[in-house]
């Protein structure tokens, strides 16, 4: 059997970093996986994102990389979003293309469905109607994933496809002010209120300040299940269709719950209120996981408590490295 060589772009990031834990643990010997970040080629050039392909020689790609960021970041940039994003999956898919790449993984993310529809949000309603409009600009350029992966499908018969996570989280997050997604951001602003603000006083008067109403509800999956999911869809899953990555529907939690969850896994003593000034963003976008069950019934989620106290640890343990 000829060896995969499996090219991970934005493999230095949250999801990418799972991945590699994992295969690093597995050691596939018939498998070879090339873990590549932004300082290995500008993605948004063509050139640039050739150079790469050709130093490689993928057989697979798990396309990760994207212009990335939380709801504020989004709501004042979605031209950046939307230009970017589409540059830099245009060039994967066509060089994919170019070069005879077997199968391609690409990214997308429970974000970009209608903002008006039912729920549970299936794969097949993806583009039934606009997205948020706080993240159009990122919603628009993904669902182009979609749309690309089925004309290379219909046109040449290129194996591409897509998964659909839900919320992610996990050590090697991005806890960068501004630009960082709820957990991560949350971590940072509790471990900074705790351990470098007013170190002094005592930590029951202390206030940790929750961005909104904390009514809104989010499926979040473990980065690390996340990265065992997506090895399995690599090598198991041959469809153009998307499929949904998600915990189940009875772990759907409220941004009150996550963190309350967060102070317990930082023992925090003090008080949590909530800043109803800020925005709440989607009040809800519950993805169905059905497809995923049927193909994949046995698969067993970290517990949500779990995750979130592992999280904290590796944040506290790897503060000085963390991307901040």
């Amino acid at each position: 059997m000829s060896e995969k060589v499996v090219l991970v772009t934005g493999g230095t990031g949250l999801i990418g970093r799972a991945i590699e834990t994992v295969i690093n643990e597995e050691k596939p010997a018939d498998e070879r996986w090339l873990f590549v970040g932004s300082k290995e080629a500008d993605l948004t050039d063509l050139q640039s994102t050739r150079r790469m392909f050709e130093k490689y020689q993928p057989t697979h790609v798990v396309h990760l990389a994207a212009m990335v960021g939380g709801l504020f970041h989004n709501m004042s940039n979605n031209l950046d979003f939307l230009r970017k994003n589409m540059f830099i999956n245009d060039n994967i898919l066509l060089l994919s293309h170019e070069l005879g790449v077997k199968k391609v993984v690409s990214c997308l993310s429970t974000c970009i469905f209608p903002d008006v529809t039912t729920y549970p949000i299936d794969e097949t309603m993806i583009h039934n109607g606009p997205p948020h409009e706080s993240n159009f600009g990122y919603s628009y350029a993904k669902r182009l994933i979609d749309i690309t992966n089925r004309a290379y499908n219909q046109q040449y018969g290129d194996l591409f496809t897509s998964v659909v996570p839900c919320n992610v989280f996990g050590p090697h997050d991005n806890f960068t002010p501004g630009v960082s997604h709820v957990i991560p951001g949350m971590i940072h602003r509790m471990h900074e209120l705790i351990y470098l603000k007013n170190p002094d006083q005592p930590q029951e008067e202390k206030v940790f300040s929750v961005y909104g109403t904390g009514k809104p509800l989010r499926q979040f999956i473990y980065s690390l299940d996340l990265a065992k999911l997506f090895i399995w869809v690599l090598r198991h899953y041959d469809s153009v269709e998307p499929i949904v990555l998600s915990v189940d529907e009875s772990a759907e939690v409220s941004i009150a719950q996550l963190a309350e969850s967060l102070a317990k896994a930082f023992d925090f003593k003090g008080k949590l209120e909530f800043d109803t000034s800020k925005a709440d963003g989607q009040y809800k976008k519950t993805a169905s996981n059905a497809k995923l069950r049927r193909l994949l019934p046995e698969f067993r989620f970290t517990d949500f408590d779990s995750a979130i106290k592992d999280s904290v640890k590796w944040y506290i343990d790897n503060y000085e490295h963390a991307r901040k």
